[in-house]
Formats: structure tokens, C-alpha cells, sequence
């Protein structure tokens, strides 16, 4: 969905708006695409360390074991000189928000347990054949989906 550079610049506007820790901010991406996107944690976490080391955030509180991290003046500046990318970036979260939006039912159901079963698999690197056996079997169901009428 993003790349490095425009994750932390999304995460740096999302916390103009208030404090937020990792899985808040994760939420946040969720509702804003209908919940058919949400950056993981082995992201969020990697990007707030950055965004912090930087000086753009700084943590202000902690609830719990979560750290609550608010914008600097520094993560301002570098946010305001890159508005072009919130704009982008916003516009592709809602795109994906009203396109998943549409799909509903037993597709939708279907296409969430793919998802899960994917990632299970994927995690493990020693996998490879398996990957490639994946990859063929969702290649030939699409062209199977393709021809239906």
C-alpha cells in the first residue's frame, strides 16, 4: 500500500490530529479503508522507532505497555513539505475503502480466510516450494474466475 517514505509521512498526519501508539495508529489506517487495510505491526513499530530516532515524534506517555507518541515540530515541518503525498496517500486509503466496500458476502468471507491462510504460510521462509505451488493454484482459480459468465 505504501512505501517507507510514505508510511512514516501518513503516520506523521495522523498524528497531527492527536497522540497515538502503534495499534491505534494501525486502527486508524483500518477505518479508513473499511478494514480491508491495516499495516502490521512488524511495520508501525519499525516506523515509529525511525520517525522517533529522526526527532519527528516523541513519546509523551505510556498506557500500559503501549507508548503514546506525539508530532514534533520537526515531524511538522517534514510533513507540511509533503502534503502532495497525505493527499495521495489519503485518496488511495479511501479508493480502497469504497472498492472493498462493494465486496460483501460469501466472496468477501472467502477472500479474509485466503488472506489469513497466506500469511500463516508465508512467515515461513523455508517454504519456498510451497509458495510457488500457491502462486500457481491462485493463478489458474483467476483464470478460472475470469471465464465464468
Amino acid at each position: 500500500m505504501f512505501n517507507g517514505e510514505e508510511l512514516s509521512i501518513m503516520v506523521l498526519h495522523l498524528m497531527e490530529a492527536q497522540p497515538r501508539h502503534g495499534y491505534d495508529l494501525i486502527r486508524e489506517f483500518e477505518s479508513l479503508t473499511a478494514g480491508l487495510y491495516a499495516p502490521s505491526p512488524g511495520i508501525i513499530y519499525p516506523t515509529l522507532s525511525l520517525l522517533d530516532d529522526a526527532g519527528q515524534i516523541e513519546a509523551v506517555a505510556t498506557q500500559g505497555a503501549k507508548r503514546l507518541f506525539t508530532i514534533t515540530a520537526t515531524g511538522r515541518a517534514r510533513l507540511e513539505a509533503h502534503m502532495d503525498v497525505v493527499a495521495e496517500g489519503l485518496a488511495r486509503l479511501a479508493a480502497l475503502g469504497t472498492n472493498g466496500a462493494q465486496v460483501d458476502g460469501p466472496v468477501a468471507r472467502a477472500m479474509k480466510n485466503l488472506t489469513v491462510v497466506l500469511e500463516q504460510i508465508l512467515r515461513d521462509p523455508k517454504e519456498k516450494q510451497a509458495q510457488f505451488d500457491i502462486a500457481d493454484l491462485i493463478d489458474e482459480v483467476a483464470r478460472k474466475i475470469e471465464r465464468l459468465p
